[in-house]
């Protein structure tokens, strides 16, 4: 049988052996061989109990403890059985009886009882405190735990792997002081347990003796006291092992290093204290009457170990980490000043009456949608955002919430607290604080929150509170991505892909494009809309466009055939393609009006076309939303990246395409066509949007 199948088995045989050892007769051979696995198994959780850096090391402690105690009590009751039937209950119970405490039945009795007030009094009912304070703080201590690995994980001092670590072991540590708390009750049980087994013995035993063998009173006493003293000895010392190590256990803070190493460590770290007691120990021998030697041994052995002491180096080392962290401290400190001018990139503060929505202790779940948040969009664009620094603003009214990029505020909104928001056209009936939703600009209204049932019924879309908040930072993040992917995000992306595509890289960078100029073009693409996350065939389109040209609007374009039809794909509705196109000869007029720039193609066109064409277009794309549809512009691929600058300012949300990259469309339909003749005669004027 394999090792893995014999580890999985012998806990749970154990476990079916001790039960029956309760209601089955034990020969005393065995009984003998149990007590010996009994003292050594009780020795060997104390040693590793002593041994282990935190309690956590030893987290199947309190089952330990379980088992242990009904192992102890099986063998109580197979010895009681043995003494009271045949006198006799083997060698180990018949030398604790008799060697041990001298064959005195009241030096065996005295010593019982030391050893149950030991452990009942000082031992076990002190460590079972320490368990249950320990427990206590624990769970007390969770929330604060828990809003701490968040706010690590949203500033980015940790990773999601190391977050959830973190989670697992605040939770095993919980888990761990509550059973502990519990496990400690068996402890006392069990010294309870041995009492009354040692009395019922004696009585019994003494009854059976005189009752049932014939035997005198003093002989009666002499056997059955002994064998009943000698089982309770038997049972305690192991039972006193095991309390000393749920003690030590219990008491156990987190080291580098185990018990006797730690304790050593801290106790023989100073001169002064080991000087200290030797010269007392010397001192107390010229009290008249004492031995002089036991107390020139101690004291010498003390200030001998006193003087081997270097405090050189841990007390220097200790120096030098205390000057070091109190010049990290100081206000005025290069690193506490850089941490203070830090800018973040991405942050999210909240007014201090919406703090409800981070406190997990009342349901606040917005760390972990803003958390998964930075996973849809890395799915989505294909760039990773960074950390959302999430924190409270004093400064911001009430209900008030503010997204900022790289330190400015850029959106602001309001969740008022015990309120959801309703979106729909027939909202005049229900009670609540009119507004607008922040993504679309539609009519809304903050009802309370007991009434969302009843806006449902009437056809209203009803969002929570920090739905409404992720929504609005998604939408926030969706226009600003190119922003917020800097030389750092580009390198880590180049260097995924590398991994998978080495070639793909090492002909596109340093070579034919530096990483300024793949950054670059990857903010175009995201500035339009267009998802970078297969950058494999970006790459490779960059490469081949490289060779000849590094013009920005060519390598764009060339980047954008690349992922045809991808590209068109979100815009596609059961396969028809909304468009908007532009009148031939408007088109013609803006291909006769294209003129290079620094920052690509512009169109030198006449204000008030440039003017008609930015109200047509709003127009249009107005009319099509209104029906759920999300047109683009269609034009010649000679301007379609000059139009787009042209249009971007105005109307944003509408994408421009070349007639060369509708693969994705099985069916094409048109929305509108825009005309416009241009003005009397005027000096052209560039307009050119980002």
């Amino acid at each position: 049988m394999p090792v893995q199948s014999l580890q999985k088995l012998a806990i749970p045989l154990g476990i079916v052996l001790i039960v029956v050892m309760l209601v089955v007769p034990l020969p005393a051979v065995l009984l003998d061989f149990l007590i010996a696995v009994n003292i050594t198994g009780a020795l060997l959780v104390l040693m590793v109990a002593m041994f282990i850096h935190r309690p956590l090391d030893f987290a199947a402690f309190p089952s330990v403890i379980l088992v242990m105690t009904l192992f102890r009590l099986a063998l109580n009751v197979s010895a009681t059985r043995l003494v009271l039937l045949d006198g006799y209950a083997g060698k180990v119970i018949d030398t604790f009886g008799h060697f041990v405490v001298g064959g005195s039945l009241i030096v065996g009795l005295i010593v019982f009882v030391i050893l149950l007030i030991i452990q009942f009094v000082v031992i076990t009912n002190g460590a079972g405190r320490v368990a249950e304070v320990g427990a206590r703080f624990t769970l007390d201590a969770m929330p604060g735990k828990q809003m701490a690995i968040d706010a690590d994980l949203n500033s980015g001092l940790i990773d999601e792997e190391q977050a959830r670590r973190r989670r697992a072991e605040v939770h095993a540590e919980a888990d761990f002081h509550g059973a502990m708390d519990g496990a400690m009750k068996f402890v006392k049980g069990d010294a309870i347990a041995a009492i009354v087994i040692t009395l019922v013995n004696l009585i019994g035993g003494f009854a059976i003796g005189v009752a049932q063998h014939g035997m005198s009173f003093t002989e009666a006493i002499s056997t059955y006291s002994l064998l009943s003293i000698g089982d309770g000895l038997v049972s305690q010392i192991p039972a006193l092992l095991l309390s000393v190590a749920a003690g030590l256990v219990v008491t156990r803070s987190v080291s580098e290093s185990d018990l006797g190493s730690h304790l050593i460590s801290q106790i023989a770290a100073r001169q002064m204290p080991l000087r200290v007691a030797g010269f007392g120990a010397l001192g107390l021998c010229i009290i008249p009457g004492l031995p002089k030697l036991p107390f020139i041994v101690v004291g010498g052995v003390m200030l001998l170990a006193s003087s081997r002491i270097d405090e050189s180096g841990p007390a220097s080392a200790e120096t030098t980490s205390e000057a070091e962290a109190e010049a990290l401290e100081a206000p005025d400190s290069p690193e506490r000043l850089a941490a203070e001018i830090r800018v973040d990139p991405l942050g999210l503060e909240l007014s201090a009456d919406l703090i409800d929505l981070v406190d997990a202790r009342t349901g606040g779940d917005l760390l972990d949608r803003v958390k998964a948040l930075r996973r849809k969009i890395a799915g989505e664009l294909g760039i990773v955002i960074p950390p959302v620094r999430t924190r409270d603003n004093l400064e911001l009214p009430p209900n008030t919430y503010a997204i900022t990029l790289f330190g400015a505020e850029i959106a602001r909104g309001q969740a008022p607290r015990g309120t959801v928001l309703a979106i729909g056209d027939f909202l005049a009936a229900l009670p609540g604080t009119p507004t607008r939703e922040p993504v679309f600009g539609l009519d809304a209204k903050w009802i309370p929150a007991e009434l969302r049932h009843q806006a449902e019924i009437g056809g209203a879309t009803v969002v929570d509170r920090a739905s409404v908040v992720t929504t609005h930072l998604a939408e926030v993040v969706h226009r600003h991505a190119s922003n917020l992917l800097g030389r750092e995000d580009v390198r880590l992306l180049t260097d995924v892909v590398k991994r998978s595509h080495p070639v793909v890289i090492e002909e596109l960078t340093p070579t034919q494009l530096s990483l300024g100029e793949v950054q670059r073009v990857l903010r175009a693409l995201l500035d339009e809309g267009v998802p970078i996350r297969d950058l494999v065939r970006i790459f490779e389109a960059l490469s081949v466009r490289a060779a000849s040209s590094k013009d920005l609007d060519g390598l764009v374009d060339a980047a954008r055939a690349a992922l045809d039809p991808a590209l068109a794909a979100p815009y596609v509705t059961d396969g028809v393609l909304h468009v908007i196109s532009l009148d031939p000869v408007l088109e013609q007029h803006m291909l006769e009006a294209l003129r290079p720039g620094d920052l690509g193609a512009q169109l030198l066109v006449d204000p008030d076309l440039a003017q008609h064409l930015m109200g047509s277009l709003a127009q249009h794309l107005a009319s099509a939303e209104e029906q759920d549809i999300r047109p683009v512009l269609v034009c010649a691929p000679q301007i379609r990246a000059a139009l787009r600058r042209l249009v971007a300012p105005a109307v944003e949300r509408l994408p421009v395409f070349a007639y060369t990259e509708l693969g994705a469309a099985q069916q094409v339909r048109s929305l509108g066509v825009v005309s416009g003749t241009p003005a009397a005669p005027v000096a052209p004027v560039a307009l050119a949007g980002r």
